[in-house]
């Protein structure tokens, strides 16, 4: 069965809004998972308006749900230390009971000026695409390790070096999060194949995202692992204006093999956008899904 969710673009939106379309979405039983994205700055409106850090708005807003399964969509492995962001996912499956879908990626694309400038802004750096995927990998098998291994080791790799690395508390969930890689990446998706139990494509592109798929399909055939066994994901954007529209995006998407939808709602946010969400667009689009 496919499953909904939707994103809400920290950034030139206030936290009481914020939460009150999560609150609202935990309500609704049609919406099964909540995103926020990994920015630093906007990328998108004013320059100089508003971001909130995307994994301390999580724990907060995931202190203030029951129900939603929440995540970063995707976290930028640019950001942070692989090992101090185990600790913060772990913590944030605590805080929720063992809610938290995990979602990383390389980190923001060269060619987005407004997403390339944050970097600088912070003092972070940003290397080449073939660096920072090969640092990827090694975050992910850090990563599951820390989360899974109950006594310390030692990593030594190209990208990252531990020496006693343990982590407790380790999350709720057991072996560990559900691990989502986004990325399109002939190279970003060999990734997912080794370590992916969801992949999210970044982008609307059905068509684009079929043949991304089927390479994907390729990767896992080399490693000998099932194709099946990757759940696939898309965002599509939300029009209040046009549900139908929406609504047609979304059955393509699952008539595609898209069974893990990331509803992208845009501020400012309606009155009770959740359920009118659910009414318009998810129902009617399952229900066409479940004919077909």
């Amino acid at each position: 069965m496919p499953s909904f969710g939707i994103i809400t673009a920290p950034m030139q939106v206030e936290y009481a809004d914020l939460l009150r379309v999560w609150r609202e979405a935990d309500e609704v039983q049609e919406i099964e998972h909540a995103w926020l994205f990994d920015h630093l700055m906007p990328i998108g409106g004013d320059p100089a308006g508003p971001a909130f850090e995307g994994w301390t708005l999580l724990s907060a807003l995931a202190a203030q749900t029951r129900r939603l399964r929440l995540g970063v969509l995707v976290t930028s492995n640019r950001f942070r230390p692989p090992a101090v962001l185990a600790k913060i996912a772990t913590t944030v499956d605590v805080v929720s009971g063992g809610r938290l879908d995990f979602g990383i990626g390389v980190g923001s694309r060269p060619d987005h000026p407004l997403a390339r400038r944050e970097y600088a802004a912070h003092g972070l750096p940003f290397h080449d695409p073939a660096d920072a995927v090969a640092a990827l990998a090694e975050a992910c098998t850090v990563i599951r390790r820390l989360w899974t291994e109950d006594e310390p080791f030692d990593f030594d790799g190209e990208h990252l070096t531990l020496t006693g690395a343990f982590g407790n508390p380790k999350p709720v969930q057991r072996p560990h999060p559900p691990i989502l890689i986004g990325g399109r990446s002939a190279a970003t998706l060999r990734v997912v194949a080794e370590h992916a139990d969801v992949w999210n494509f970044p982008g609307d592109d059905v068509e684009e995202a079929v043949r991304r798929g089927a390479l994907l399909d390729r990767y896992c055939a080399d490693i000998g692992r099932d194709p099946a066994s990757i759940t696939r994901s898309l965002v599509l954007p939300v029009s209040y204006e046009r549900p139908s529209t929406t609504k047609d995006a979304v059955t393509a998407a699952l008539d595609a093999g898209f069974g893990h939808l990331v509803l992208s709602l845009s501020p400012p946010y309606p009155v009770e956008v959740a359920r009118w969400l659910a009414d318009e667009v998810i129902s009617p689009a399952a229900a066409n899904c479940a004919v077909s």
